[in-house]
């Protein structure tokens, strides 16, 4: 038997079409049809589905409503169909604030060039989420009051022992044991800028990090985050709104400061020109042959060209091995590359792929990352 999935939508045709696609694919199975949030709710506890694929605006319970109850009851990976529009964008960003996974745009059309593509890459998603059986979802911190007291010394941390990263596929996150350490102390090396490179999973992530940062982080940050480009403005306001350091859409000519934090805009490439001391930023469109826009490759390779051995590097969950050649670049340079542990990713492909080249340093828990960052860079 495949990997069980509930399809949920109010339009007839388009649970058909997914419905069909997904049962294309012989690792998959669609097991039930739901109309509306509320019948997903009651099938979810009847079925007990690995996966489902949820539409947004629906009669009767909306599916961030739905996603809500589904993780209150029986928390399941869950991917998002959502319009490419700024208020489909805000509606996604609450459905991963609620627990839903990931998200692709629900006209194809939007998804890849062709048809082939587009089924390839939705059943390709499908399968990232619902590989394992046992699913702990992660919750965001989302007020201020998560913050930690900027004034306070760091607080214990909880270090997690290691454990030898198995794992030589993509997975989502599940019944997997940390393998995150946090480094004991600060290796006492000085940094002109951190980057943070991710996918599948991200914006929870880059939001859980983001949030504990002072408002005094000493360094500027660049954050590459696959996402359309109807989504990165939406995105950037909100964690602008939530974090103690400034947060915005990179845009061409942008000087690189301190406690700034930028998001590589969707559907481009962002990159960095020396300016004096610092940074300044260009984005571009990029070759139509690039796999990822905005890519993690293409702006670690400019960092390693402006900032040579400068930079620490973050590599966090996401499908695929996006960000491995441009933190090896920088790791020739002699930059610091760290990853996301396998335990804590929603998919561990993009961190597993530095971390199995030999790239990365250290392999460290969600919970534990934005400490480790802060005073790795000199304010813990």
């Amino acid at each position: 038997m495949g990997i069980k999935v509930l399809v949920v939508d109010d339009s007839s045709f388009f649970r058909r079409r997914v419905s069909e696609i997904v049962n294309q694919d012989p690792s998959l199975e669609v097991v039930g049809m739901a109309t509306n949030g509320a019948e997903a709710v009651k099938m979810v506890a009847e079925l007990r589905p690995q996966v489902i694929t949820m539409d947004i605006e629906m009669p009767v319970m909306d599916g961030i409503t739905a996603v809500r109850k589904i993780m209150e009851t029986h928390p399941t990976p869950i991917l998002m169909f959502s319009s490419l529009t700024h208020e489909g964008a805000k509606a996604t960003l609450d459905a991963l604030d609620a627990g839903a996974l990931d998200f692709l745009p629900k006209r194809f059309e939007d998804i890849a060039t062709n048809k082939e593509d587009a089924i390839a890459l939705l059943q390709q998603r499908v399968k990232a989420l619902g590989h394992r059986r046992v699913f702990r979802p992660i919750r965001p911190m989302q007020t201020p009051a998560s913050r930690p007291d900027t004034t306070a010394t760091t607080p214990t941390a909880r270090l997690q022992r290691s454990t030898p990263t198995t794992a030589t596929r993509d997975e989502p996150i599940a019944d997997r044991r940390s393998s995150g350490t946090m480094p004991l102390k600060a290796s006492g090396k000085r940094y002109k800028a951190l980057l943070i490179g991710t996918s599948t999973g991200g914006p929870v992530a880059l939001q859980r990090i983001l949030t504990q940062f002072p408002a005094n982080y000493p360094h500027p940050i660049l954050l590459i985050q696959h996402m359309p480009a109807a989504f990165t403005p939406a995105f950037a306001t909100r964690l602008n709104g939530l974090c103690q350091i400034e947060v915005k859409e990179a845009a061409t000519g942008d000087l690189m400061r301190p406690g700034c934090a930028y998001l590589a805009p969707g559907g481009m490439q962002m990159m960095i020109e020396r300016s004096g001391t610092s940074g300044r930023l260009k984005v571009v469109a990029g070759t139509p042959d690039m796999n990822y826009k905005p890519s993690v490759d293409i702006t670690f390779a400019s960092a390693s060209k402006v900032f040579g051995g400068d930079v620490l590097a973050v590599v966090l969950t996401g499908m695929g091995a996006d960000g491995r050649e441009g933190a090896r670049m920088l790791k020739a340079a002699g930059a610091t590359i760290w990853a996301q542990d396998e335990a804590s990713s929603v998919v561990y492909g993009m961190p597993q792929a530095v971390a199995a080249a030999g790239i990365s340093t250290q392999s460290i828990a969600l919970d534990n990352m934005a400490e480790a960052i802060v005073r790795e860079s000199g304010r813990g």
